[in-house]
């Protein structure tokens, strides 16, 4: 039997998430990969939040700087 890591995510929050866009059940393995999706997600955008608060000579991270991340992301795919 394969060790699974969990996320950092609760998987309650994540399954409600599903639920919300239209799912009647959601089983646990559902709720456990939207999370770490969910997650994976979340770090690569932090990190090109991060990036542009480097650029702006800033050490704390704003919300302009989440949502320029998120925009620059989309660009780019």
């Amino acid at each position: 039997m394969a060790i699974q890591i969990l996320p950092i995510l609760p998987l309650a929050p994540v399954e409600r998430i599903i639920r919300k866009a239209g799912a009647d059940r959601v089983s646990e393995d559902a709720g456990i990969e939207l999370a770490k999706v969910l997650e994976d997600y979340g770090i690569e955008v932090s990190r090109e939040a991060i990036t542009l608060a480097k650029h702006a000579k800033r050490t704390t991270v704003k919300e302009e700087d989440i949502r320029l991340a998120v925009a620059r992301i989309k660009k780019s795919v």
